[in-house]
């Protein structure tokens, strides 16, 4: 009798190979039928704050589209810097998905240290969402109608005059410090726990001048409470048309956005990555989504994940140069 011998090496990598094309044949199976339970859509404020409203807004046409309930997870603290460790954790398979913004994809890890995450390596661009522009807005008392007016006034006083922010690091505040750094003027930074607050500052007369949402000013430079030279962004703004850019004033190149985007865990399939990309920029085109987001001062800005992860990249290293300069730190 002939007994055969068998090759275990031989039947080991026969075992793996045939056990990656199953694992592989499964995962191409999941990639094709996503998805097939809800969606959890980490959002980096508490309720009622832009990106909550921006998610809410957006979640029934694309919940519908994709056939899924998507269910909002509110995880607020640290700038954002919460959430976005959630997703950049999670599992790749795109069933987590994070509402992010300027602050913890391009801010945060220039200001804190030691963030569990890299927003570069850990987190995969969907869609930019929204642009929300900063209108520069001063006092009544500021002699200055317009913003070269304002340079030359800041040029006589270094120093002299104040300026609010809704926190160091926040959307104002970076929106100041470049605008000082493009201008060679220098003003004092008084920060506070919110953009209302600074508001308050500014009517009262706290402080002199403030970078604040255009949701936020529209209705006291309507009232004539506080007057508004320039928004922030590289093209004017939908919600007050009629003010020019700072770069339209003679600071070419003068662009800060308070924009919002959806990113996913990294390595997470291309095929759901485009199919998240496609619905969210339906859901962003639909007429009544962007006119809900304009009540907010939100611009519906659709886009390719390329696109999205190119811009992440040029605001990466745009922020990351300005707080080396400041010196802004977190700690």
């Amino acid at each position: 009798m002939k007994l055969r011998v068998v090759n275990r090496g031989a039947l080991s990598c026969a075992l793996v190979a045939g056990l990656c094309v199953l694992s592989a044949a499964v995962h191409a199976q999941n990639t094709a039928t996503y998805p097939t339970k809800a969606i959890r859509w980490v959002i980096a404020n508490s309720a009622g704050g832009g990106l909550d409203t921006t998610a809410r807004i957006l979640g029934p046409v694309l919940g519908n589209a994709l056939g899924q309930q998507l269910i909002y997870d509110n995880r607020g603290g640290a700038a954002g810097s919460v959430a976005a460790e959630i997703v950049a954790k999670a599992p790749p398979d795109g069933y987590t998905m994070l509402m992010g913004s300027v602050g913890n994809i391009a801010v945060n890890p220039h200001i804190y240290k030691g963030l569990a995450y890299a927003p570069l390596k850990d987190l995969a661009p969907v869609t930019f969402a929204v642009s929300g522009s900063n209108v520069l807005i001063v006092h009544p008392n500021v002699p200055a109608k317009s913003v070269q007016e304002l340079v030359t006034l800041l040029r006589s006083k270094p120093g002299g005059l104040t300026y609010g922010s809704s926190g160091s690091g926040n959307a104002g505040h970076l929106a100041a410090e470049l605008f000082q750094s493009m201008t060679k003027t220098k003003m004092t930074h008084v920060p506070y726990k919110g953009g209302a607050p600074a508001m308050t500052a500014l009517l009262g007369g706290e402080v002199q001048l403030i970078f604040a949402s255009p949701s936020t000013a529209q209705t006291q430079v309507q009232a004539g409470r506080v007057r508004a030279l320039a928004v922030t962004t590289a093209r004017r703004s939908l919600v007050l048309p009629d003010l020019p850019t700072l770069a339209e004033t003679g600071l070419p190149g003068y662009e800060t956005d308070n924009w919002y985007g959806v990113v996913v865990p990294s390595k997470t399939p291309r095929l759901i990555v485009e199919r998240l990309n496609k619905e969210l920029g339906h859901a962003l085109s639909v007429p009544e989504i962007k006119a809900a987001l304009l009540k907010h001062g939100l611009e519906a800005r659709p886009g390719t994940p390329e696109d999205f992860g190119k811009y992440i990249r040029s605001e990466y290293e745009k922020w990351g140069r300005l707080i080396r300069e400041a010196g802004i730190s977190q700690g």
